[in-house]
């Protein structure tokens, strides 16, 4: 695993794209009672834009990131629960961490879902500060941040 690359997702990756952030996110739902907003995304327009990568032959994790003026914000990271323990997590943070440095960006910036408490203990273990907790819409979240130096 550790020698896989992760590479931007193309358009023939759409429907794994789809069933790995499914795989991920389904057990979700009835903890937080609806569905996970990245369930939800427009995955053909995220990987037209470019916002997506992926890892694995068959894919079995991806992240979609977007680059702001003073920031990379990690919309989703996703991993297929079949390769859970696998070290592919930390790889896509790290390839994240890797690419706002390339883009010259000083912070990266996610959100989880509040329900999501898995999530709360493993971000800050990579260098993320709990910024907020905020409701946005229908969603309740945990707002976090790494600068990066």
């Amino acid at each position: 695993m550790a020698d896989e690359e992760i590479r931007p997702a193309g358009a023939a990756d759409v429907p794994v794209v789809e069933s790995v952030i499914d795989a991920a996110f389904r057990p979700y739902i009835e903890r937080i009672g609806r569905v996970p907003q990245p369930m939800e995304e427009d995955h053909t327009a995220n990987v037209a834009a470019g916002k997506v990568f992926v890892t694995g032959e068959p894919v079995i994790g991806l992240v979609v990131v977007e680059a702001f003026e003073d920031h990379l914000f990690l919309d989703t990271i996703a991993v297929h629960p079949t390769a859970h323990g696998r070290g592919v997590g930390r790889r896509l943070l790290r390839f994240v961490d890797a690419r706002a440095r390339a883009l010259g960006l000083p912070e990266i910036r996610l959100y989880t879902n509040a329900m999501m408490w898995e999530n709360q203990k493993i971000y800050p273990r990579y260098g993320y500060e709990f910024v907020e907790r905020r409701v946005d819409g229908p969603y309740d979240r945990v707002h976090y941040r790494k600068r990066l130096l």
